[in-house]
């Protein structure tokens, strides 16, 4: 068996191990079902979210919203963390504020935002781009803060342009590091829309997820949140997808593994 097989298998073997532990392990410690019900309930009441709750609707909305959400923070990390990279003065000017609105807890902006916004998509999508942000602009501002200089210097003497530095150098030289803040973002923008439908919403998983709670529904819970789960891990595959795609051309131990 090769190693990509053993390890496939042992990843198998971990999931079906979980799946057994939270189908029986529940009776055998005695925990209640309103406590912790066990996979069959939950399987069951996924069933009765469908037919009575349009799961699939909730489900598509966040999808939607963390796509979004995820997009727009994307890019907009994107382009500061570069603007920022090749302007140290900018930067330095900048820097008081961008540290204060990182350190200021994102996820506290969600009840501004449904008093400015309603109880629209639009807060949730602001609170997945305010919390997708900065793990990108941080890590392409070191990026491009860190080109080798020397290969800048070789392309400078080739008569290149500023244009060209960029797009021949300092650009391909952040993509891992990109990359690396795409998936830490991936993940971020599921937590940023969540905590925005459960501020305030009445479409989406975090609004099923109040909703079940505020009925003791202890398995329509569970069921939110394996959704939930299930569009973050769609979308941190989707950027280890691009990332294949796109940095194919380097050697596996450079690419990032955040």
């Amino acid at each position: 068996m090769t190693m990509n097989n053993r390890t496939i298998a042992g990843s198998v073997g971990i999931l079906l191990l979980f799946l057994g532990s939270w189908e029986w392990g529940p009776a055998a410690m005695g925990m209640p079902e309103y406590v912790l019900p066990n996979l069959s309930h939950v399987w069951h009441e996924f069933f009765v979210m469908w037919n009575n709750s349009e799961l699939l609707k909730h489900t598509l909305i966040t999808a939607v919203e963390v796509l979004l959400g995820f997009g727009i923070g994307a890019f907009l990390g994107l382009a500061i963390g570069v603007a920022l990279g090749l302007s140290p003065a900018a930067e330095a000017m900048l820097s008081p504020y961008i540290l204060a609105l990182q350190i200021a807890p994102k996820v506290a902006f969600a009840p501004l935002f449904v008093m400015w916004l309603g109880y629209t998509i639009y807060p949730k999508i602001l609170v997945a781009v305010l919390i997708v942000f900065f793990p990108v602009m941080i890590n392409v501002l070191s990026a491009v803060r860190t080109v080798d200089p020397d290969m800048v210097n070789l392309i400078r003497i080739m008569n290149a342009s500023r244009w060209q530095i960029f797009r021949l150098v300092e650009f391909p030289s952040a993509m891992p590091a990109l990359f690396s803040g795409l998936r830490i973002a991936s993940t971020l923008a599921v937590i940023g829309v969540t905590v925005g439908e459960l501020v305030g919403g009445n479409l989406g998983l975090g609004y099923l997820l109040v909703d079940s709670e505020g009925q003791g529904n202890t398995a329509g819970v569970f069921v939110a949140i394996v959704g939930l789960t299930l569009i973050g891990i769609v979308a941190y595959g989707g950027v280890v997808l691009a990332e294949k795609r796109v940095l194919h051309y380097m050697p596996k131990a450079n690419l990032a593994t955040a």
